[in-house]
């Protein structure tokens, strides 16, 4: 990819988070996103194929400025599945807030909007693979609570650290952040 491909392409991806976070994740269409980056609406479509393909694209890049990846590493190595399940959970814990007007607009628009469903579900599942794991350590450790199957312990983790439930914590009850 040429650098000005890039350097479009990231403008793209840019204006496409502040377009969700504006708008709210509602009515936020192709022409808007290409308006916001200064670009014609054919061009957006020369680097994403479709809505999908950027609201997908925009919340990874979201992760990737945001260097998730090193912030997991230390639950990736942890050497016992209860340093996995803490380390992974304080990770998502501080991830949130920074990924929170983005997350809201998709959650806000996913009812009614194909595209903004398809990007948030692949994000949530993305988070139930780190759950998945975190469960499948404390499996392997022997500490995983008896009554407790994987399945069902993967399950209750990833409900309990979906964003509405911080969003409660947080907002209706006043936790930090």
């Amino acid at each position: 990819m040429s650098s000005q491909t890039t350097d479009t392409r990231t403008r793209i991806l840019e204006a496409t988070v502040r377009t969700l976070e504006q708008y709210g994740g509602r009515g936020v269409r192709m022409g808007d996103i290409a308006k916001a980056s200064g670009i014609s609406r054919q061009a957006v479509y020369l680097h994403f194929a479709s809505r999908t393909e950027l609201l997908v694209a925009a919340i990874r890049y979201t992760g990737d400025q945001l260097d998730v990846d090193s912030r997991l590493a230390p639950s990736r190595a942890a050497t016992t599945g209860v340093e996995r399940l803490r380390l992974y959970i304080e990770f998502w814990g501080n991830y949130i807030p920074e990924i929170y007007g983005l997350a809201k607009a998709l959650m806000m628009a996913q009812d009614s909007d194909e595209a903004a469903a398809a990007a948030w579900r692949d994000r949530m599942l993305a988070m139930r693979d780190g759950c998945r794991a975190a469960i499948d350590a404390l499996h392997a450790d022997g500490t995983l609570a008896p009554g407790w199957n994987r399945p069902k312990a993967t399950d209750a983790l990833w409900t309990m650290l979906q964003v509405p439930n911080w969003e409660n914590l947080t907002i209706e009850c006043g936790w930090s952040k």
